[in-house]
């Protein structure tokens, strides 16, 4: 009998090891190739005269739209089933159709019609919400039920090694010559394969829909008054969409403009995204009894003082900092963010952590256009892109201070 028990652990736990991996690899097909592969292939594209300046903020704007779009889709849909009075379809389903349309959206930017350009990246966009939210959701439930709930850090350093690998990838790319619709091909073809790996543990019907309450037991609903704690909470969460797209969307670029002929231009990216995964495996040790108000204030110094290195060190090591210091807090403020969500409504989260992606959605759609007009109405592509910077990093260095601010004017009497 012992001998079947640990039988039944070891296969839970390799169950558990390969949800956690697939997990991690489809939000970096989501997330690395679906949102951000084009942030690596934008000089391509602007060497080869496809697109200019402008253009490419057009289609960064395209996406950052998308991708609320997306989250408020995923917020509104089970209400919507609901009123049609159909179940939702299985969450395995929807990451697979997520998955497979990401590697098809990224796969028709290879196809040069720019003027349908904006409409895959903004569909693109959509459709890498949808997979986070239900990769997110349907991997952190097998993993309950696995009884191996912590491996569920594993699943969020996806987007870090998925932007890491487009990172390497692109640079390769660029030193072969190719082009950019040789990229976004590359790109396409790769999500498709790696979709086809993980496709078989995304089984339907595999994990049982999760519920609060049942119909016959659930709370009755009470709309609860918006507290100025949560109005400045959420206005510092959005200033963190804006603090960080500027540099995410343009990184490359930047570095091309500091530091031309430098063989490290192309590998400030794939940096960023290894800085990713590793803060997301680092969070796994942060305690939980620590004030999430003053973790953000941290991240969000960080993440300003790496937005602002390459202005203030112009070097491969100013680059190199600033990259690391950009991507160690990337995925935890949205992790401390939606804990602290959680301790200030506690009965009904999931509202407000809908209206903190919202304002962080604006923050990154604020971004690129923002630079776009600067760019505009500078003297040269490096003025505007300093402007722009500085205007990121005093926007993280304000949501550091709103941070501060709450946590000596609410303080918390409970802890």
């Amino acid at each position: 009998m012992l001998i079947d028990m640990a039988a039944k652990s070891e296969n839970r736990s390799s169950e558990a090891l390969l949800v956690a991996l697939a997990g991690a690899l489809a939000l970096a097909i989501a997330m690395g190739i679906g949102r951000f592969a084009f942030t690596p292939l934008l000089p391509m594209m602007l060497h080869d005269g496809t697109v200019d300046l402008h253009g490419g903020s057009t289609l960064a704007t395209a996406n950052y739209l998308g991708y609320l779009a997306g989250a408020i889709l995923c917020m509104t849909l089970p209400a919507f089933s609901r009123r049609l009075g159909r179940a939702m379809p299985d969450n395995a389903r929807l990451v697979r159709f997520a998955l497979f349309m990401t590697a098809v959206l990224t796969l028709a930017m290879a196809w040069q019609i720019a003027a349908l350009w904006p409409v895959w990246r903004f569909a693109s966009g959509t459709i890498s919400a949808v997979a986070f939210v239900y990769t997110s959701g349907w991997c952190l439930s097998r993993l309950v039920e696995l009884k191996h709930a912590h491996l569920g850090g594993v699943i969020y350093t996806g987007p870090g090694i998925g932007i890491a690998l487009s990172g390497f990838t692109a640079f390769g790319l660029t030193a072969s010559g190719s082009t950019g619709a040789m990229g976004w091909a590359v790109f396409g073809v790769s999500a498709m394969v790696l979709t086809a790996v993980i496709w078989p543990v995304f089984a339907p019907g595999a994990t049982a829909p999760v519920r609060a309450a049942s119909a016959q037991t659930a709370t009755p609903h009470v709309r609860q008054r918006v507290t100025l704690e949560e109005v400045l909470f959420t206005f510092a969460y959005g200033l963190a969409g804006l603090g960080y797209i500027v540099t995410a969307t343009f990184l490359p670029v930047i570095a091309r403009s500091a530091l031309p002929g430098s063989g490290w231009v192309d590998l400030f990216w794939p940096l960023f995204g290894i800085a990713v995964a590793v803060g997301a495996l680092l969070s796994r040790f942060v305690p939980m009894a620590a004030d999430r108000r003053t973790l953000l204030v941290i991240c969000y110094v960080l993440q300003g003082l790496g937005v602002l290195a390459s202005l203030l060190v112009p070097t491969v090591a100013g680059f190199i900092a600033g990259s690391i210091l950009l991507g160690l807090p990337f995925t935890t403020i949205t992790l401390f963010a939606m804990q602290e969500v959680r301790r200030l409504r506690p009965a009904e989260p999931t509202g407000f952590m809908g209206l903190m992606t919202a304002s962080y959605g604006i923050g990154q759609i604020a971004g690129p256009p923002l630079v776009s007009a600067i760019l505009a109405h500078s003297p040269s592509s490096e003025a505007g892109f300093s402007l722009s910077l500085e205007i990121a990093a005093g926007s993280l260095f304000l949501g550091a201070l709103v941070y501060a601010v709450m946590r000596v004017r609410f303080a918390i009497t409970d802890m």
